[in-house]
């Protein structure tokens, strides 16, 4: 599995998903955000968490804006996975590669602890290594993490299957109880907590280990 990590200025969790991805055994290259093109031959594209830019104008808004980011639009519309944490979440819905919007935690505090997600949805790359309504931990740290949709859209994600997670007890007022999403072709998730962060026993879990066996399972029998 040969993989990308894209870096902003602010991105603070982009070595911690390089090494999750490593100790899945993909071939990490790190891409600086004023990089016009990635790297031939990718098969995912990890967009990590942090502050891009500060969270100037919106969180993800400028970084929506970078040239690798033009690059990363194209690599999803060729059908090219891309996982979205936290701050890349908020990216890749400002991008437009996936619906909805990052709005302020509802109880309008930074929010940073670990949570309890449920697994919506078995029938990704991403999450075929759980069991549906299967029930894990992993944190979050985020400000602005209140997953937002119309109705109308919301109905559409549920009726796609395109609920990857949803928290057990919300922390931060998302629609639907939502924490990721995938796009229609199921190739692109984005996630508020940080399965990077639940890899090694010795951070507190390992129940985002599953997540990147799972796509390195996908990219091997594909």
């Amino acid at each position: 599995m040969k993989a990308a990590v894209i870096v902003f200025p602010g991105s603070n969790c982009d070595r911690d998903l390089a090494v999750a991805f490593e100790r899945a055994g993909a071939d990490v290259t790190m891409v600086w955000h004023k990089d016009t093109h990635l790297p031939e031959g990718l098969d995912i594209v990890g967009v990590p968490g942090g502050f891009s830019f500060g969270d100037y104008l919106r969180c993800g808004a400028i970084a929506a804006q970078s040239p690798i980011t033009r690059s990363l639009i194209r690599h999803t519309e060729r059908g090219g996975y891309a996982l979205g944490i936290c701050n890349g979440f908020q990216v890749l819905t400002e991008t437009g590669i996936l619906p909805g919007a990052l709005m302020r935690n509802a109880n309008l505090k930074f929010i940073c602890k670990p949570v309890g997600l449920k697994v919506a949805s078995t029938e990704t790359p991403f999450t075929s290594g759980y069991d549906l309504g299967q029930e894990i931990t992993v944190p979050v740290a985020h400000h602005d993490g209140n997953y937002t949709v119309t109705d109308e859209k919301l109905a559409q994600l549920r009726d796609e299957g395109r609920i990857a997670f949803t928290y057990t007890d919300n922390p931060n007022g998302s629609t639907g109880d939502i924490a990721g999403v995938i796009s229609k072709n199921h190739r692109v998730l984005g996630m508020m907590p940080h399965p990077e962060r639940a890899v090694d026993a010795l951070h507190g879990g390992t129940d985002g280990q599953a997540m990147f066996r799972s796509l390195l399972d996908s990219f091997v029998s594909a």
